[in-house]
């Protein structure tokens, strides 16, 4: 097994930084690794280093980021912030910058793929830019997620209050269409993240003529981070298309 990444800090806060793992011969892409756990604090990114190690074992630079969460500093700013900043923080790292593809679990799923739309925001404009997504069990459409209860409140957590107009900017579902494919892995078993975010997200992109696809796997909702199982081999397949 690889060691693990090299610890690449990208701000002053000891959540903002970054581990970068790298394959044996030239990268043939980035791939951001997102952790998720409802935004919050309890859980960080060492969810993140067993895919990581898998990405570089199979040609990829894996840049497996930390953010401030709900607990530690974060929240709606804070953790939209150090996600923009950790990605753009590639730019001074040796890897390549022409594919560039977020993968998210979970909350890490909508973190990936709020990320495509950050440049449309003053706040947040890319200096490098994505150009795919992949979300895991992504919690794609906050309103819902919300109604639903989802990790016990979270939403309400992450954003400060229960979610309403002004929060369109950092919910998914709100900024369909994107310009960069979205491909999204869901486990039919899932009960944590219902799949019916991943399946209404879908829906709403290729409606409004985006593209982007729902992959349906057979587990739950920890099946897609387990580097062992055929969830992840699709996942790698997937990645590999994008």
């Amino acid at each position: 097994m690889r060691p693990r990444g090299t610890r690449v800090a990208y701000g002053d806060d000891p959540s903002q930084f970054a581990e970068l793992s790298l394959p044996s011969g030239t990268p043939h892409g980035t791939v951001v690794v997102i952790h998720g756990g409802f935004w919050k604090a309890t859980y960080d990114l060492s969810l993140g280093r067993p895919l990581a190690t898998s990405l570089a074992d199979h040609g990829w630079a894996a840049w497996n980021i930390e953010y401030r969460r709900v607990g530690n500093g974060g929240g709606v700013q804070q953790t939209l912030d150090d996600v923009a900043a950790a990605v753009d923080a590639l730019a001074d790292q040796a890897v390549p910058h022409d594919r560039v593809i977020a993968l998210g679990h979970s909350a890490g799923g909508h973190l990936a793929t709020w990320a495509a739309s950050r440049g449309r925001f003053d706040r947040w404009r890319a200096k490098v830019d994505l150009t795919g997504v992949v979300a895991q069990a992504g919690v794609l459409d906050l309103w819902s997620a919300y109604a639903e209860g989802l990790g016990g409140g979270a939403v309400a957590g992450f954003l400060g209050h229960p979610p309403g107009a002004g929060d369109e900017p950092v919910d998914p579902l709100h900024q369909v269409p994107l310009d960069i494919p979205v491909h999204c892995v869901h486990g039919v078993g899932d009960d944590v993240v219902p799949i019916s975010q991943s399946h209404a997200y879908v829906r709403a992109a290729t409606e409004a003529g985006a593209r982007a696809e729902l992959t349906e796997i057979q587990g739950d909702h920890f099946e897609v981070i387990d580097p062992d199982t055929e969830a992840w081999r699709q996942t790698l397949a997937i990645l590999d298309g994008l």
